[in-house]
């Protein structure tokens, strides 16, 4: 065995094929991996969305993937599996027929405070709920896939710190500094230096001084246009851009960061009662409004109906705004001026012995009408493509990576951040925004990033457990039964590694069309999480010709090709060399790569025939009958 530090790392293939078939003949002993999403938060939806990943893909010869739901109230429900195929949080929770008065679509909080039969009552429905002292008795490890206040800033790590169960992600110190973008400037700046001009404003500033006073000071101190940030929120959620000499712009940015909203007379009295009832839907909405409950008048609101009746009594009295703050506001806003420059953002995980490594920066590209990479952008739009690595030097991407790597050592990460920021015309390199939990759907930049050293998702959800497993033992807290859960799974993984030369190879092939690499890539998510095949995606190409009888030409295409958005860019990508900084990575992740994969990165080949590669072809509508001559799809 290897060992590095205090601790033996990895054994050798040959020594742990034995664990392997005493595990396959146990295979209760998997890890059990509690999948945290949800919670009180804003971005819960995004959590969610980033739970289905975990849940879909984890390594079934590996793990027991078991889903916890936190509710809005805090409660936490290991969720019924099937729950998990919904499209929102919303359509399982609060059940349907609770809390619907007026036909709106609301989260639990708008149920207001139940009796705790009926709170147990509407939990059953969709589950079974577990306190903190239980949580050892249903998971071995937490995967942390929440976002925000109260879930990613350190209160939940150190829940689950003192109860003894390891969970994904940096710790405490890291955590608490990933979820403070003012805190994060300022350590930034003293880290690696951050050459741009910030700002901040508290409420009590806000409510106290004229806005117009406040616009001219921060026109002065950054210039226009400047961004505005809610500095305690992720996924762009609070983020407005002041464009213009506008002080009515300027005064709804403020108010959108602090999670605030004005109704006015005219806009309440003169509408119709649907549209009154889509205003207040919108309202509820996180991703579009601040959310309930939120006080008004001094009351603290709880559902739409409530404050719809609440409003037709204020306007029948007073033509004064109604001014609704969230319960859950800032208190504060961040400023920052505007960057014109390339925008990017960089992974960075950690080698065996904790030495942090850069993945390749991704440059995300927006159409020129887009001005911010915000909420709509990130998620309602496709007006954005993604580069990697940036287009820029080869110089300033190993810049990037360097300053990443920096920062995520000085600012006490663990496991995997994602840290964003600009390349500017002049070639500075300006990092802000640290993630210390990064999103999770399938199409996420970290998975994108991962896929260049040649991890599939599922073989980057392992890594992240195993790696921040590790983490949890530097810290030095139970440190003798984390060492156990690690050299366990530790020979899981590589008894895992030396069986796929056993496995039956699978071909899955797809022509040019772009539904039939979409299929292919969901075939491919499916199967890759069983342990059970070993998978092959295949382009087939027919020529200039295309015709339905042409024999097509096969081309063996690297898993992280399916990272591609189109058959179109896979095409491009067949005859185009490496970028060097890719090839500069691979050889820094190496032996991250090697271990939980047992190899190299994959290259483009040609082939011959497809039995020389494949036991047996999976295809997508390439031949007149929907599938290869002499093969079963």
């Amino acid at each position: 065995m290897t060992k590095t530090g205090c601790f033996e790392y990895p054994p050798p293939h040959r020594v742990l094929y034995a664990c392997f078939l005493i595990l396959r003949a146990n295979p209760a002993l998997s890890m059990k991996i509690g999948i945290f999403f949800g919670g009180p938060a804003r971005e819960r939806e995004i959590s969610f969305l980033g739970g289905q990943t975990v849940f879909a893909q984890l390594d079934r010869s590996l793990f027991e993937p078991i889903p916890i739901f936190l509710d809005g109230r805090g409660n936490f429900i290991v969720l019924h599996p099937e729950l998990m195929h919904a499209e929102s949080i919303r359509d399982f929770y609060p059940p349907a027929g609770t809390g619907t008065p007026g036909g709106f679509t609301v989260y639990d909080e708008s149920l207001g405070e139940l009796p705790e039969e009926q709170l147990d009552v509407m939990i059953r429905q969709v589950g079974h709920r577990i306190s903190p002292p239980e949580f050892r008795q249903h998971f071995d490890f937490a995967f942390l896939i929440v976002h925000g206040p109260g879930l990613e800033d350190g209160a939940i790590q150190g829940l689950l710190e003192w109860y003894g169960v390891p969970y994904y992600g940096s710790g405490l110190m890291g955590s608490g500094i990933g979820i403070d973008k003012i805190a994060q400037n300022e350590l930034i700046r003293a880290t690696v230096g951050l050459d741009k001009k910030t700002a901040v404003l508290t409420k009590d500033q806000w409510d106290s001084t004229d806005h117009q006073v406040l616009f001219d000071q921060l026109k002065t101190n950054l210039g226009l246009p400047f961004v505005a940030k809610a500095p305690h929120q992720g996924s762009s959620i609070g983020v407005s851009f002041i464009k213009t000499d506008d002080l009515a712009a300027f005064e709804r940015a403020i108010q959108q960061c602090l999670f605030q909203d004005e109704i006015r007379y005219e806009d309440w009295a003169n509408v119709s009662e649907e549209q009154k009832h889509d205003r207040l839907q919108k309202l509820a909405n996180f991703d579009e409004g601040i959310a309930f409950p939120l006080v008004f008048n001094g009351e603290t609101v709880h559902h739409p109906q409530m404050l719809r009746e609440r409003l037709d009594a204020h306007f029948a009295k007073s033509q004064t705004p109604a001014l609704l703050t969230s319960v859950n506001r800032e208190d504060a806003v961040l400023f920052e001026a505007f960057v014109n420059g390339q925008e990017f953002s960089c992974g960075v995980i950690q080698d065996f012995d904790g030495t942090p490594v850069a993945l390749p920066p991704t440059e995300v590209v927006k159409d020129e009408e887009i001005m911010v990479f915000d909420f709509k952008t990130k998620y309602k739009t496709s007006t954005t493509r993604k580069n990697i690595p940036i287009d820029t030097s080869l110089e300033t991407n190993q810049l990037v990576q360097k300053l990443a790597r920096e920062v995520f050592g000085a600012l006490k990460f663990g496991a995997c951040t994602r840290i964003d920021g600009f390349v500017t015309p002049d070639g500075r390199v300006l990092l802000h925004d640290p993630n210390t939990l990064p999103g999770m759907s399938p199409v996420s930049l970290i998975f994108k990033q991962m896929a260049q050293i040649g991890f599939t998702v599922t073989d980057a959800l392992t890594y992240f457990i195993r790696t921040s497993l590790r983490e949890r033992i530097r810290e030095g807290k139970n440190t003798t039964r984390y060492e156990a859960l690690l050299q366990d799974l530790d020979a899981r993984i590589q008894a895992n590694v030396a069986a796929r030369t056993d496995r039956q190879r699978v071909a899955l092939v797809f022509g040019e069309n772009d539904d039939e690499f979409a299929e292919t890539k969901k075939y491919h998510t499916r199967l890759a999480c069983a342990g059970t095949y070993t998978l092959l995606p295949v382009l087939a190409l027919r020529g200039d010709g295309n015709s339905e009888a042409a024999q097509p030409t096969f081309f063996a295409v690297p898993p992280h090709f399916l990272m591609k958005d189109t058959v179109a860019e896979l095409k491009a990508a067949l005859d185009a060399p490496i970028h060097p900084l890719i090839l500069e990575t691979r050889q820094n992740a190496r032996a991250i790569t090697q271990f939980f994969t047992g190899g190299s990165v994959a290259d483009v080949r040609r082939l011959d025939t497809l039995s020389e590669a494949a036991d047996s072809v999976w295809a997508a509508g390439i031949h007149p009958t929907g599938t290869l001559p002499g093969f079963a799809p």
